[in-house]
């Protein structure tokens, strides 16, 4: 087997701990010796064991003179664990072969260097791509502080999220609807403005597909959502934060806090809404590392207006409703050259539905 086949190997056991690793990324390890693997692993759970660590623990012979692929350098810090460098040298490792330096500037580079220092064969850059296309959000965070921002929507074929009396279940199918649920999963929170509460009363939570819940974060400039809403009851499953300007009552708020339901006070914006970009960094303060934001039209629309998304998922049934809510509305924008450009990622079909995973390019 070649570098490359090893690489996808430890790729394939990394994305078995999606949704469950944040704020840490996914990382695979595949240890071979004499043209065998005798020992794999992956990172299962934020605050367990790393990859290195459990392939290490699984490996069937002596690792004296084998080669680790791992998908991302290992640690050489004291974290929730102890450095994974010590373990592999402690082996006696001959080689270590990394998909990608670690994006942490801290970090990054130290493992690989340390490995040097003690006689181990280092190379990096196998897969580089997949690998870093792999922790896209990790590498994002760590690079700006921000979360990893996804919006995603359901649209009929004609672009509308929505009936003309605001009806909008279900335009998606069971198979896409899984796959949103998969998408709350991977990410630590999920993001609606307060119209979407008030219309549709959603719970947010995990329920069509395995993974936790993420936390629940409710845009309401004006604290208008009712008391008895879903995503306000059962804290201990999934909380729920308020995103509030000066403009909503006190009491209230106060009236919140005393049921553990989290009212943030951010800044205006121009139009005296909550301003998206400081909410992105009060949550970046706050260690959530990437926010999937569902809607409704207004929300979506600032969103897209400010250029604060860095993926776009938008989910397209073969329905047609004509007169509707649309899902993105005025950017201001006035040539098609001033469009928002996209590229596609991957094209996916879940039941009838076509999925199209974008990023933002300009």
């Amino acid at each position: 087997m070649t570098d490359e086949s090893y690489m996808k190997r430890a790729l394939s056991l990394a994305r078995r701990g999606k949704g469950w690793t944040s704020p840490n990324p996914m990382v695979g390890c595949v240890v071979v010796k004499d043209g065998e693997i005798i020992g794999e692993g992956y990172h299962k759970r934020f605050g367990e064991n790393h990859a290195e660590i459990n392939a290490i623990n699984s490996a069937t012979k002596s690792l004296e003179g084998s080669t680790f692929y791992v998908t991302l350098e290992p640690c050489s810090h004291y974290g929730k664990t102890p450095p994974c460098v010590d373990r592999i040298i402690e082996s006696g490792a001959a080689c270590v072969i990394a998909g990608v330096l670690d994006p942490n500037p801290s970090v990054s580079g130290r493992g690989i260097e340390k490995l040097k220092n003690h006689g181990i064969e280092t190379r990096v850059g196998v897969l580089e791509e997949e690998c870093r296309d792999l922790n896209e959000t990790f590498f994002t965070f760590m690079k700006t502080k921000l979360p990893f921002v996804t919006l995603k929507y359901a649209q009929t074929i004609d672009g509308r999220i929505a009936s003309a009396t605001g009806h909008s279940q279900w335009i998606s199918s069971k198979a896409s609807r899984r796959f949103a649920h998969a998408l709350r999963a991977e990410h630590d929170a999920v993001l609606v403005g307060v119209d979407t509460v008030i219309q549709d009363d959603p719970e947010l939570t995990v329920r069509l597909a395995r993974g936790k819940n993420p936390v629940r974060i409710i845009v309401d400039s004006t604290l208008r959502i009712p008391e008895n809403a879903t995503v306000l009851q059962n804290q201990k499953k999934a909380t729920t934060l308020i995103a509030v300007t000066t403009q909503s009552s006190k009491k209230k708020r106060s009236y919140f806090n005393e049921r553990g339901i989290e009212t943030l006070v951010i800044d205006k914006d121009g139009a005296g809404r909550v301003d998206l970009g400081k909410l992105l960094i009060a949550m970046g303060k706050r260690g959530i590392s990437s926010i999937l934001v569902e809607g409704g039209a207004q929300i979506i629309t600032s969103f897209v207006r400010e250029r604060l998304p860095d993926r776009i998922v938008i989910i397209t049934a073969p329905k047609i409703l004509g007169k509707g809510i649309e899902a993105v509305g005025d950017l201001g924008i006035q040539t098609v050259d001033d469009s928002l450009h996209l590229s596609v990622k991957r094209i996916m079909k879940k039941g009838d539905d076509i999925i199209a995973d974008l990023r933002i390019t300009k």
